[in-house]
Order: structure tokens, then C-alpha cells, then sequence
């Protein structure tokens, strides 16, 4: 889905937030995972099958406050084959439920190998001269630093990437901020993400190559904003990693547009603050969703 159907779904529940899926066995309540593994076995399996319902949950209790998700792939894949298949249903199943989907990959690599991952989540892989899809996301976030060969074929599907620009980890500045030929690298990775997104600006006046701007460097990210108009923002880093409401503030245009903020660990595990049970993480995590928004949208409108 293109940039539009996001922002679309943003104005309609007038909430610019995304909800982060990234579960280990330790952010999922106990009796939880004790049912899946008396289901599944203590194993992958179990942990996998705990996984998926802890997400089918929380994907119930979000789907009509938060216009979108975001399951960062790596907290699958360590849960093997079967955890990956618990990311495939979880997209399958945020999707039936209206929700728009960004898989957090931050996939890239040289040109053809670019291609299959780009078709793995954005197209439908070819089997037998038809094709069909093998996640089925809507938007995927990319490592750009392999340089535009890398990136291209992402921009093969009508769908939204989202680029890493300025990163929320606490070493993102031991490259990002580097100064080369008069220039930060983040600059310069700025400079491309306009460049790829030339052409493709939608009904809403934004680009389908978004950048990816943490709320842990507020200052670069109200410079980034200014230089890029036409460019939508994932702002990660709000929440548990320290980002507040009046941090991201800068990332959005005058509209309220402009940047979608992710809360990961904030949501999923609202629980374990004080006056929840384990049993009401699905209540818990829709509270702080909602009061998350209301924050956000108390500093931008």
C-alpha cells in the first residue's frame, strides 16, 4: 500500500502513532507462554505459538485506535522457522483487521539480491509462472547505505519504503554524523532519500520514500524536517528508549502530518505497570495507545 493509504489511515483515526511488535518470551505474560507450551511443546514451536497469540491480542485491542504496526522482523527469526511464520500470520492477520503494515526489516544488499528481498515482503514471489505473496507487507524499512542499486528494486511495487537516515541508537552518531566533504553522512543520506522519492509524491504532497529520523535527536530531526518537506518520518525511540512527546514534535509539518511514531516496548508491556494482572495486557497496552496519542497530538495541533 502507497504512502497515501498510511496517511489515509492516520486522518481517519486521528492518531499518528505506530504500534511496535517486537515480543521475546519475557515481554509476554507468563500464563501466556505456559499455554503455548503445554500446546506446542518448550521449544521454538512453544515459543513461536506464544508469539502469535500475545500479538493476535494486542492486534484486537489496537486495531481501531493505532492506523498501523510495525514487527521488527529479528524478534521472529530468533524464534527460527516457526517464528517466522508467526510474523507471516501476524501481517496476514494486522491486514484483515485493516491495519497498515511496515516490516521492519531494514533489509538491503547488492541489486539482485536486493530485488528478492524486496519481493519477498513488498511482491509476490514467482512460483510456477504465477505469483503469490510471502508476507505481504505494505512498507518495509531499508538500509540505504549500500547506495541506490540497493534501494531501487524496493521501489518496484507502488508500496512506501521507509530509509535509515538518523537512527535512535545511542552510536548512530560514530557514522551518521560524520562530516565528508563538508557534509553528514545523515545529510547526505537525506539528500538521496529526496532524490529516490522524486516523482512520487501522492495525493497528500509526501514521496513513497520516507526516511526513518529517532525522537532521541530532537535537533536533527527538526533540521531533517525542514530539509526534507515532501518526505514522511518513522520516529522511532519514543517510550522506552526515551524519546517524549515534545521531542517528535518537530517532525511533523504544520498540517499535523508529516511522521508516523512508533512505541514498541511501551505498549506491548503497559502491563506490567502498577494496577494491571498479567491477564490484562490486552486492556493495558490499548490504554497506553490511546494515551500516547493524546500526548502526541496535545504538542502538534
Amino acid at each position: 500500500m502507497s504512502i497515501d493509504g498510511l496517511i489515509t489511515k492516520i486522518k481517519e483515526k486521528e492518531n499518528p502513532t505506530v504500534a511496535g511488535l517486537d515480543p521475546k518470551l519475557e515481554h509476554i505474560p507468563a500464563y501466556l507462554v505456559e499455554e503455548a507450551f503445554g500446546r506446542c511443546g518448550r521449544n521454538l514451536g512453544g515459543a513461536a505459538e506464544a508469539v502469535w497469540q500475545f500479538n493476535k491480542r494486542l492486534i484486537d485491542a489496537l486495531y481501531d485506535i493505532v492506523p498501523a504496526i510495525k514487527p521488527q522482523s529479528a524478534y521472529y527469526e530468533l524464534y527460527g522457522w516457526e517464528g517466522v511464520r508467526a510474523l507471516a500470520r501476524t501481517i496476514e492477520y494486522a491486514k484483515r483487521r485493516g491495519l497498515y503494515v511496515i516490516a521492519d526489516v531494514k533489509r538491503n544488499d547488492i541489486g539482485t539480491t536486493a530485488a528478492a528481498y524486496a519481493e519477498a515482503y513488498l511482491g509476490a514471489s514467482e512460483i510456477g509462472g504465477a505469483g503469490e505473496e510471502a508476507f505481504g507487507a505494505d512498507s518495509v524499512t531499508v538500509n540505504g547505505y549500500l547506495g541506490s542499486d540497493g534501494v531501487k528494486p524496493f521501489l518496484s511495487y507502488g508500496k512506501s519504503i521507509f530509509v535509515l537516515v538518523k537512527t535512535s541508537n545511542p552510536s548512530s552518531g560514530e557514522l551518521q554524523d560524520l562530516t565528508v566533504g563538508g557534509e553528514t553522512v545523515y545529510r547526505r543520506m537525506a539528500a538521496l532519500v529526496k532524490e529516490w522519492g522524486a516523482g512520487s509524491v501522492g495525493r497528500y504532497g509526501y514521496s513513497e520514500v520516507g526516511a526513518v529520523v529517532g525522537a532521541t535527536y530532537p535537533a536533527q530531526l527538526a533540521e531533517l524536517r525542514k530539509e526534507m518537506p515532501e518526505t514522511y518520518f518513522l520516529v522511532p525511540g519514543y517510550g522506552a528508549q526515551g524519546g517524549g512527546a515534545k521531542d517528535v514534535a518537530a517532525a511533523f509539518r504544520e498540517d499535523g502530518l508529516g511522521a508516523v511514531i512508533n512505541a514498541s516496548r511501551s505498549i506491548m508491556c503497559a502491563y506490567k505497570k502498577e494496577g494491571y494482572r498479567p491477564e490484562d495486557f490486552a486492556r493495558a497496552a490499548r490504554e497506553e495507545a490511546v494515551r500516547m496519542r493524546d500526548e502526541i497530538r496535545g504538542c502538534i495541533f
